[in-house]
């Protein structure tokens, strides 16, 4: 039985607005298929993770307080997560943990959180608590040279900026800033985003993209995978989008 090995980081401090569902998302459309979704959890004090002997790393939100207690131990991962990049292993960040990838997030008290430095954006917050990017988001990213939309839930007061490949085209929200054009950072194999959701469960086709990229990698093969019913979601879509 083909399977994917997922490494599930910090599920006691990094879940927000349902980011866990992602993970159940992943299972359930590998079991339908007949693959086996192996899901191991690494949060603070655990036995420190090989990051390139998974298939998937899957990092979800978290506020200020949330993203300047794990930054200290994230830091000492940087060699390996790059490591990890570099040989193709797929990276899923949402919201907290798409910041935490680049230079730094300066909070909202102008206090700095340094980032891994993996990529060159940066994110601050504005100074105005009450002011954020929140509701729901639509955006158009192009996965297998083909046009998607991608449906999801932002709430985040930092704004991102220096982004060279964003995940996808804002068509209804506001993105990476207030009334930005684009929306999250996006390379073959990492996606990082704000949109919350969970993002998996309302959007099929990028739940699948993920899904193959990292078998095709792992068994060297053109994976072909078995269409689901997805008819309950793709109603649910047409109401959002």
């Amino acid at each position: 039985m083909k399977e994917l090995k997922i490494l599930y980081l910090y599920p006691d401090i990094l879940e927000l607005y349902g980011d866990y569902g992602n993970i159940q998302i992943l299972r359930y459309r590998l079991q339908q298929r007949g693959f086996k979704a192996i899901i191991e959890p690494y949060s603070i004090g655990d036995t420190p993770p090989n990051f390139n002997d998974y298939d998937l790393v899957f990092s979800g939100g978290g506020a200020d307080q949330e993203q300047g207690i794990l930054a200290k131990d994230l830091i000492q991962y940087k060699i390996s997560i790059q490591e990890a990049i570099n040989n193709g292993v797929f990276f899923l960040l949402i919201c907290g943990s798409y910041q935490l990838f680049g230079k730094y997030y300066k909070d909202v008290d102008s206090n700095i959180i340094p980032g891994l430095e993996i990529f060159d954006y940066y994110t601050e917050a504005i100074n105005d608590r009450k002011k954020r990017c929140i509701g729901n988001i639509v955006i158009e990213a192009e996965l297998n040279d083909k046009k998607v939309k991608i449906i999801g839930f932002e709430n985040h007061g930092g704004q991102t900026y220096n982004i060279s490949t964003p995940f996808g085209k804002v068509l209804s929200g506001n993105g990476n800033q207030f009334g930005a054009s684009n929306e999250g950072f996006f390379q073959k194999n990492v996606i990082a985003t704000y949109l919350h959701g969970p993002l998996l469960s309302k959007n099929p086709q990028l739940s699948d993209y993920i899904i193959k990229y990292c078998l095709d990698r792992k068994y060297n093969e053109d994976i072909v995978l078995e269409p689901l019913d997805d008819e309950f979601e793709n109603k649910a879509r047409e109401q959002l989008s």
